[in-house]
């Protein structure tokens, strides 16, 4: 294994952007007035800050290092503002700021942070600060649209945005965290680059203030719109097997790897104290705080590694405005950009720690370890949840007589032709399951009683998760969208069945509710074998995922149609199966609708499953 050689780095941001973030912010040497930027009571008067910006020539675009000149001074006077407030009188003033954030509390600990002069305290803070604001900006976007950009800087330039708080708001958004040509201090804190003593304190208690004077202005659109502010729910993990993955670490395993990242070559002298304070926040219970400085560290460390083995050291300081940073995704990726195989892959395939005992069980962990909160994860997860659910609706007891009644009402030619193109789909699809995990008859007809053992084969398949381009990611986003409906489905089936059961046993189900009910005991032996379809295609594709960057634009594009169609009739499935609509019937038509759509993209051989084949063909 090659040595990595310890370089005496200094700083890891480019002369440009070390000028930018520390000296240009401090060039202007006049006092300014508080009062003029924000009154008694704490309202923003935005004038003042948005006159500091300024424009090329051309008006075409900003003068971002004109812009942060002059906005230095006023940076400054902020941050002395909210050092000579009490806590109490932080609060008073600013915490209805904070409010649209969706997470209020986390600016009284910003404030402390600015009172105790960390520097690591206060980066950390404005770490927190610029994920929460960009949090809550996708949520106002999503006042107007209903799918927010991907990048920050996307969000920030967006007209949408500017609707709502103002073109020279959104521009001073720009100068400090929309622009590569900006101080960026978002993707310079959130991708590693920034040591702790890089960050002025200002900057921190600008943002704070910021984001408090952006509550102010949404306020006054919220009661001018009569729009309400509804915040996207965070993700919580609730399975033990996803929260219980590493064993319990010990002061023993601590204090070795406390002596480890002192010794390291893999973590950069200037970076140390953010991995000291990680272990301290572990140390404390503050979990989510050492979390956040590891995965940035683990960047910043990675990327030191992928300069050195793939022998281009300029790659670790952060690019130009004119070049993208090196990130995770460069980083990661198979190929570098001028084509030749990256080396970081191949060098971390050998082991890395100092073997101690004390260690060996973290290690043996991380090498067994899976990917818990990937899409991919995420999207096995719930074909194998739904898989469980719909197996449970053979087991729902149903009323002496209903199903009697319900086979003689219902035969209907819709739903024996939907059961033959269920049939024929199925037995197409299951041509593509791997050999080594197709289950008996798989090939020829899969019976009701083999769909679980199938669809846990197939979510045993690894599927890869170390780099997954945009296409990838675009694609896992639409199927998990797909799952989510049919888990649904699911849920609002048995829930229903269980209920009208009830009240058929008590009589107390009239006339038109008991046809109803019947239509929705005949449904089941339909939409259950539909959504084992569905969560097959899911598992199939799922497997054959990374083959969608073989079709070219047009050919993605068709296929992204496809699955945004059985996304389509999946968000239908759900609504006509919920307790206030009950429209069985209805979604009898629906399905046989789907199936003919699924069945004609299926004979065009345009799925992943057709295109892997062909390339297995080739290469063979």
């Amino acid at each position: 294994m090659e040595i990595l050689i310890e370089d005496p780095i200094t700083t890891c941001l480019s002369p440009s952007v070390y000028d930018m973030i520390c000296k240009l912010g401090f060039e202007a040497r006049e006092n300014c007035d508080i009062s003029s930027i924000v009154t008694q009571n704490g309202e923003v008067c935005w004038t003042t800050i948005t006159d500091c910006v300024v424009y090329t020539e051309s008006a075409q675009g900003l003068d971002y290092g004109g812009s942060v000149r002059l906005l230095g001074p006023v940076c400054q006077a902020v941050h002395l503002h909210l050092s000579s407030l009490t806590k109490g009188q932080f609060e008073t003033r600013y915490s209805s700021g904070f409010q649209w954030t969706g997470v209020p509390e986390l600016f009284p600990e910003m404030f402390d942070a600015l009172g105790s002069l960390q520097s690591l305290a206060i980066s950390l803070s404005l770490m927190k600060l610029t994920s929460c604001l960009e949090r809550a900006l996708g949520d106002v976007y999503l006042l107007i649209r209903k799918e927010c950009p991907f990048l920050l800087r996307d969000l920030i330039a967006s007209e949408e945005l500017s609707q709502v708080f103002g073109q020279s708001v959104m521009d001073v958004l720009k100068v400090f965290v929309g622009s590569p040509r900006g101080l960026n201090l978002r993707n310079v804190l959130w991708h590693g680059f920034a040591a702790p003593q890089e960050i002025p304190p200002k900057y921190c208690s600008m943002m704070i203030l910021l984001t408090a004077g952006l509550g102010q202005l949404l306020k006054g659109y919220l009661q001018q719109t009569k729009f309400t502010l509804a915040h996207r729910p965070f993700i919580t993990l609730t399975s033990l097997e996803d929260l219980i993955v590493f064993p319990d670490v010990t002061y023993e395993v601590l204090s070795v790897l406390e002596e480890v990242m002192k010794k390291s070559t893999f973590i950069l002298k200037i970076m140390l104290p953010y991995w000291e304070v990680a272990l301290l926040n572990f140390k404390s219970h503050r979990f989510a705080d050492c979390a956040i400085l590891l995965l940035v560290q683990l960047e910043t460390g990675l990327r030191k590694v992928f300069a050195t083995v793939n022998k281009c050291p300029k790659r670790l300081l952060t690019a130009e405005s004119t070049a993208l940073y090196t990130t995770f995704d460069e980083i990661l990726a198979k190929h570098l950009n001028d084509g030749k195989i990256n080396q970081l892959p191949l060098f971390l395939g050998e082991p890395a720690m100092q073997e101690k005992a004390a260690v060996r069980a973290l290690v043996s962990i991380a090498e067994a370890y899976g990917a818990r909160c990937h899409p991919v994860s995420q999207l096995k997860k719930q074909v194998l949840s739904c898989e469980r659910s719909i197996g449970v609706w053979p087991l729902l007891p149903l009323p002496e007589g209903s199903e009697r009644e319900a086979q003689r009402s219902e035969g209907n030619s819709e739903i024996n032709a939907c059961h033959s193109l269920i049939t024929e789909i199925v037995a197409e699809l299951c041509h593509h399951v791997p050999e080594t995990h197709r289950v008996p008859h798989a090939s020829e007809h899969l019976r009701p009683e083999e769909w679980p053992q199938l669809l846990r084969e197939l979510c045993s398949i690894p599927v890869r998760t170390l780099f997954c381009p945009r296409a990838v990611l675009e694609v896992l986003a639409v199927l998990r969208k797909i799952g989510a409906h049919c888990c649904r489905v699911c849920g609002q089936v048995a829930a229903c069945a269980e209920l009208r059961r009830r009240r058929w046993e008590d009589r107390s189900l009239r006339s038109r509710q008991r046809r109803n009910y019947l239509r929705l005991v005949h449904s089941i032996k339909l939409l259950s074998p539909m959504l084992y379809l569905i969560l097959l295609l899911i598992a199939l594709e799922l497997v054959n995922i990374h083959v969608v960057l073989g079709k070219n634009t047009s050919e993605y594009q068709q296929y992204l149609r496809f699955l945004k169609s059985v996304l389509q009739y999946t968000e239908n499935l759900a609504a006509y199966t919920s307790q206030d609509k009950n429209k069985w019937d209805e979604a009898v038509n629906l399905t046989q609708v789907a199936l003919l759509k699924i069945w004609t993209f299926s004979e065009k051989k345009q799925m992943l499953i057709h295109l892997a084949k062909k390339s297995t063909s080739k290469v063979v």
